[in-house]
């Protein structure tokens, strides 16, 4: 776009219409040379029109901030410059090389697309003829070289080649301004300015105002010179910030932040006491310099203030029906705790939020649910959700945080989960209360009586705070594997729900309305893709699973699931559906784990089924009893507890107490060796529950009536005769149901236990209650005359037969 001599000229001997490239951060004068950075796309539209010695007008953007000014945000008056060169740095990039001319004035903008173009005004403004010995200049000189003294930044040539070169006050004023340190709005200042001696007053005074900053600067850098050190130096550029902020009338960010957590404390609803301990927080703060330790310990602390929820509380749903499809929605069964949340919405409902909080433990074998059953709570209510886990947690400072004396101090985990919800009624789930640890830091169980109290903790006081906060309006939900193992104190303020494992019925369900879905979707199947048959997935939880819960099932099916994915991308078609029967399994999961848990069938001689409960559900368990000819010692094998080996004591000591009314000659004691054997050696076993069986084997070897291997007993004795009440009593029935057992003998006082049992469980299986030995063995033993010389005898004598497990 050079400029042809047709052009209009002006009596300054420029374009009286030029191109205009608007500047953000820079100004340019009459006679200087300056480089400029273009990268706006409007600006390299003009550029790349333009030729070398072409002219362009100059003109400064009021906001520099603004992307694409328009023409009422540029200055009136601008600097005509003549393109010495320009050079491509990137495609979107290019350096221009300038030198400054002449003022102008803008008289109107004739486009303002693709670039600004303007009709534009000369500006006469001579020089005067006489100007070495002004005194305005000398003084003006005299500062110059005051200002490049104490301004390391300025070259110290600068001096010399603004003499040589000076035409007079106007151009003096113009190359101080290009050479010094000035800022954008004193620069504009300058170049609007167009009588040359009041231009040179103007920055004569701005150098007189950089002077006093300087000498300021460097006053500082002379008292701190001698004692500053590699620590320190943060401490000496805040300062110097200081200054320069007191000089511009500025705040500091100390008092911003202040200013912000005063104006916060004004504005929020704080409980009085929080809001004196912030107030006289903020006044110790004041006084604190930056640099310090403390100021860091103190802003902090002020954080977590500002930032819990003091009175922040979500809205409960009180919707009985909207939270039971909730619930019923996410988990089977499981009633009694459906039930007791139903009953705290409808509490809630009739009382309003005076209501506490209730403190509830879930107990139960692992993968039952418990977690995830807070969380389904939680939706129900409408609240947050928070979790933590306390296994193996032994600092009492994890609950009640630390004292703000220690270095990094912090909060316990209780108030950080209140802060991280931003609600002050969350529903926080505290795991595996069961598993706390204790050592020299402390005990947390002891930690956690003020927490899950609903007396107390309405008050709670966290170490770091030292101020109480109200925790009444939290819902606690603990889990449990054992609820045996929580300290007594601690498990008597909470209300225990038990959940029992699930059936066989439950868990087919279950998978094939849950599990199976959400695992096809992560495989990225669908229902087409992949089906699993309910024989399929009965017989995955009878070979491939033993557990109460529901884990090692929906792994198994996740695997299928990545089996099949596999199998569709390796083919490259998914056409035809995937029907994974029984005998596909061992292709999908390998060798069966576990085989079939079934009990005997027939009539035995010293063999009885008992059942145990373990964490991962119940099992049934064989006692085997032999006799040899000794010296009436009894052996006892397979892997038992110390309280397990005094059932089977105090079985014995019983049955020859009462020799003859079971038929038994009390001789025979003397003459043989008896040996209890429980098979499974490698597996630990204990527990009372087994004295009941260990009786009835015991009966039935010394009298040689046959045991009926349909029936499964449980229960602990006394010597006495008396059956006593045992624990994990719905495990149990569903560990017999399992393996086939048709009857169970279980302690009468155990009938309520009964209650709620899974229907496919009561179906299966007739339960009798006992009071006493004696009952049992009319249930159990075969009618019949004695055969303590039948050929089962001789075999289990001889340990020919060996029972499955």
């Amino acid at each position: 776009m050079s400029q042809k001599n047709s052009v209009e000229i002006l009596s300054c001997d420029i374009p009286a219409e030029l191109p205009i490239l608007p500047l953000a951060s820079t100004v340019v004068f009459p006679f200087t040379v300056v480089s400029l950075q273009v990268v706006r796309e409007e600006n390299l539209e003009l550029v790349r029109k333009l030729a070398v010695d072409d002219i362009l007008g100059l003109v400064v953007q009021k906001v520099s901030s603004t992307e694409i000014p328009p023409t009422k945000d540029l200055t009136r008056m601008g600097v005509a410059a003549r393109l010495a060169n320009w050079i491509n740095l990137t495609p979107t990039s290019v350096q221009l090389i300038l030198i400054g001319l002449t003022r102008f004035r803008v008289e109107s903008y004739l486009q303002t697309q693709p670039f600004l173009r303007a009709r534009i005004g000369c500006i006469d403004a001579p020089e005067p003829g006489d100007f070495r010995n002004s005194p305005l200049i000398r003084d003006t000189l005299k500062r110059l070289e005051t200002i490049v003294q104490i301004d390391p930044r300025i070259p110290q040539d600068v001096l010399q080649m603004i003499q040589n070169n000076l035409r007079g006050p106007g151009h003096l004023a113009d190359q101080l301004a290009n050479h010094l340190q000035f800022q954008l709005r004193e620069k504009v200042e300058i170049l609007k300015c167009i009588d040359p001696e009041d231009r040179l007053r103007i920055t004569n005074g701005i150098l007189k105002r950089h002077i006093a900053f300087g000498k300021v600067a460097k006053q500082i850098q002379e008292e701190t010179q001698e004692n500053i050190t590699q620590s320190q130096r943060e401490y000496f550029l805040r300062e110097q910030l200081k200054t320069i902020r007191r000089e511009l009338g500025e705040e500091t960010s100390q008092e911003v932040q202040i200013r912000q957590y005063r104006e916060r404390l004004q504005e929020g609803e704080f409980p009085q006491a929080v809001r004196q301990e912030a107030e006289r927080e903020l006044e110790r703060l004041e006084s604190i310099p930056p640099v310090s330790a403390e100021y860091g310990v103190a802003l902090t602390y002020l954080d977590w203030i500002f930032n819990l929820p003091w009175n922040e509380e979500t809205e409960d749903r009180l919707d009985l029906g909207s939270a039971r499809k909730v619930l019923d929605r996410d988990h089977m069964g499981l009633d009694k705790v459906k039930n007791r949340i139903l009953e705290f919405i409808a509490v809630r409902k009739l009382r309003g939020s005076s209501q506490k909080g209730p403190i509830l433990c879930f107990y139960g074998p692992p993968g039952t649910g418990k977690t995830s059953l807070g969380k389904s709570i939680a939706e129900a209510l409408g609240r947050k959700f928070f979790g933590i886990s306390v296994g193996g947690m032994r600092d009492e400072a994890e609950i009640r945080g630390h004292r703000r004396t220690y270095v990094g101090a912090m909060p316990g985990k209780i108030l950080q989960g209140l802060r991280r919800v931003g609600s002050a009624n969350p529903l926080f789930i505290i795991d595996e209360i069961d598993k706390l640890g204790m050592d020299f830091r402390g005990d947390p169980a002891s930690a956690l009586l003020e927490v899950l109290d609903p007396d107390q903790n309405s008050t709670f006081t966290d170490l770091y705070l030292n101020l109480p906060f109200d925790l009444s309006r939290v819902l606690f939900i603990t889990t449990a594997n054992q609820p045996d193992a929580i300290p007594p104190a601690l498990l008597d303020r909470m209300e225990t729900i038990q959940l029992p494992g699930y059936s066989e019925e439950e868990k087919v369900r279950i998978a094939m309305k849950h599990l199976l879905p959400k695992q096809r979707e992560a495989a990225g199947l669908t229902p087409q893709d992949l089906q699993l048959p309910r024989r399929t997935l009965l017989q995955v939880i009878r070979r491939y699973t033993r557990d109460a819960g529901l884990r090692r099932l929906e792994r198994f099916i996740a695997s299928m699931c990545r089996a099949v994915a596999k199998e569709i991308v390796e083919e490259g078609r998914r056409e035809e559906p995937r029907r994974i029967s029984t005998r596909h399994l061992q292709k999908y999961l390998g060798p069966p784990t576990f085989f079939p848990e079934t009990s005997e069938t027939g009539t035995e001689i010293g063999l009885s089924t008992g059942l145990a409960w373990t964490p991962a559900g119940g099992e049934i368990l064989f006692i085997e009893a032999t006799r040899m000819r000794g010296q009436g010692d009894l052996k006892l094998t397979g892997q038992l507890g110390s309280v397990m080996k005094e059932s089977a004591q105090a079985a014995l000591s019983f049955i020859r107490s009462r020799a003859s009314e079971f038929g038994i000659d009390d001789g025979e004691f003397g003459k043989y060796e008896i040996h209890i054997h429980v098979p499974a050696g490698a597996i630990p076993k204990d527990g009372p529950s087994a004295g009941l069986a260990i009786a009835v084997a015991l009966v039935s070897l010394m009298s040689g009536r046959p045991i009926r291997q349909n029936i499964a007993l449980t229960g602990e004795i006394t010597l006495r005769g008396r059956v006593l009440p045992v624990g994990g009593v719905k495990e149990k029935m569903m560990a017999a149901a399992r393996a086939g057992i048709s009857r169970v003998i279980l302690p009468a006082h155990n009938k309520g236990d009964l209650v709620g049992l899974a229907p496919s469980v009561s179906k299966k299986v007739k339960f009798y209650p006992v009071g006493n030995v004696g009952e049992a063995l009319e249930q159990i033993l075969a009618a019949g005359e004695k055969k303590p010389h039948s050929a089962t005898a001789r075999r289990l004598a001889n340990g020919k037969r060996t029972p499955l497990t």
